[in-house]
């Protein structure tokens, strides 16, 4: 039997990041002198990678002051997860949806714009390690939405592409399921709107984790 693969964006789509993220973003801002970004718009960039979503943030800011940004923004976050600060929820259902689906037998991956050491620490944390086969993160790849993570986790499973699913909240993990031709579900609890993730391609949009389940088949 040909395995099915589904690929799932981690912030925004299995657990709610963002307070971490702004959190860490403010303190890096805050460690160059530079202004605040708008809460907002680190939310719209989250699932990028580090550095692309500070080039949008900071589009004024010099290379160095970038890199240093990067680098302020990585300490910040591990010192919260190290001192239990850190609060990244699951989105309610989405542990059954897990272990529904792998108990069905697909096989499971995330594609994310976090670090490994993050993704690992997130899923060890609400105890779903083991239900995940393929794990791409930002450390080994370009970011969202070039479709390397994608193409990573196809060879690594051994799925094709017509029974691998992509599932985002953002317009940037649509796009890159488009761009590795693999379907593309959106999810509506998440960063972008259900209209964004149409427009950029979603074949769907789930309303909960009960209906993400149904659109998957």
């Amino acid at each position: 039997m040909t395995p099915r693969l589904a690929i799932f964006d981690c912030d925004g789509t299995l657990v709610d990041g963002q307070a971490g993220i702004v959190n860490a973003m403010d303190a890096a801002f805050a460690q160059l002198g530079l202004p605040a970004p708008d809460k907002h718009q680190v939310r719209r960039i989250v699932g990028l990678s580090l550095p692309q979503a500070i080039c949008l943030l900071a589009p004024d800011a010099s290379e160095d002051q970038r890199q240093a940004v990067d680098a302020a923004y990585r300490e910040a976050f591990r010192a919260a997860r190290e001192a239990g600060s850190l609060v990244e929820p699951l989105y309610d259902g989405m542990a059954d949806l897990i272990e529904a689906l792998a108990g069905e037998g697909w096989l499971l991956g995330m594609a994310t714009g976090k670090s490994q050491r993050g993704l690992d620490h997130c899923l060890a944390m609400h105890g779903l390690s083991q239900h995940f086969v393929t794990l791409q993160t930002a450390d080994n790849h370009p970011s969202k939405p070039n479709p390397s993570m994608i193409e990573t986790a196809l060879a690594e499973t051994g799925a094709d592409r017509a029974n691998t699913v992509m599932i985002g909240d953002t317009a940037f993990d649509i796009a890159m399921a488009v761009n590795a031709d693999v379907r593309a579900v959106g999810v509506d609890w998440g960063y972008h709107t259900a209209q964004e993730l149409r427009e950029a391609g979603a074949e769907a949009v789930a309303r909960n984790p009960a209906h993400l389940k149904e659109l998957l088949g």
